[in-house]
């Protein structure tokens, strides 16, 4: 579905990542670590077509990501949901949702509603005024607002409680599960990460070090030294 053919990329000719080969198939969820530094964002910025300066191939259902052309690539069916609570403050909830799915309609408000009972109740309230936790369950929902067939989430947990970090895995483990859509998240939080995750990957220094199920990372008694 996803795939990353010998993919190096970096700004301002500094390198960021070397030489990375992985494939995301259809309906997995896929746990990318590592470090600070390590190159996972910059590797959500290439499948998205998010970064000039790369070499090797990224491609989405067989045809490559063009470079430059995140709204052409996005169209194409790649939800994108960057680093903190990406709403627009000043707007009411149901206003985020429409205008982040004015291509689909008001039903598909509606399915979003279904999905997260909570932005329902919520409608009319304005998006600043959510919890941190709610704003990133809106930041979801406007995701999904694009009817994405694949969905690439940079660490959503930032900067929440624990006990909103297991809502927020909760609702991705549930979009997966009842859309099939495919889930690549960045993330920090190991343990909770992993409790969702049917696969792991781990970038250390740019390079793609391990590449394997979720629970065999977790049974991996040198874990800490990938990072």
């Amino acid at each position: 579905m996803l795939t990353f053919s010998h993919v190096s990329a970096g700004y301002g000719g500094v390198p960021v990542l070397h030489d990375i080969s992985f494939e995301v198939s259809e309906g997995e969820t896929v746990a990318l670590f590592g470090h600070n530094g390590a190159g996972k964002t910059t590797l959500l910025r290439c499948a998205v077509g998010d970064v000039a300066d790369i070499a090797g191939v990224v491609s989405y259902r067989q045809e490559a990501i063009a470079a430059g052309a995140v709204f052409r690539n996005t169209r194409r069916g790649i939800g994108f949901v960057p680093q903190g609570h990406n709403v627009f403050r000043d707007l009411t909830v149901r206003q985020n949702l429409t205008i982040a799915g004015l291509h689909q309609g008001e039903a598909q408000v509606e399915d979003i509603y279904r999905l997260f009972p909570i932005l329902q109740e919520r409608h009319g309230q304005l998006a600043g005024s959510l919890s941190g936790g709610q704003q990133q369950i809106l930041a979801l929902g406007m995701a999904l607002m694009t009817r994405p067939s694949i969905l690439l989430l940079d660490e959503p947990s930032t900067g929440l409680a624990p006990i909103i970090v297991r809502d927020v895995m909760n609702s991705l483990a549930r979009i997966n599960k009842e859309t099939g859509t495919t889930v690549v998240i960045v993330e920090q939080n190991i343990p909770a990460t992993l409790a969702i995750a049917s696969r792991a990957l781990v970038l250390k220094a740019g390079r793609l070090v391990f590449d394997g199920s979720a629970r065999a990372l977790e049974r991996k008694e040198s874990l800490w030294a990938l990072f």
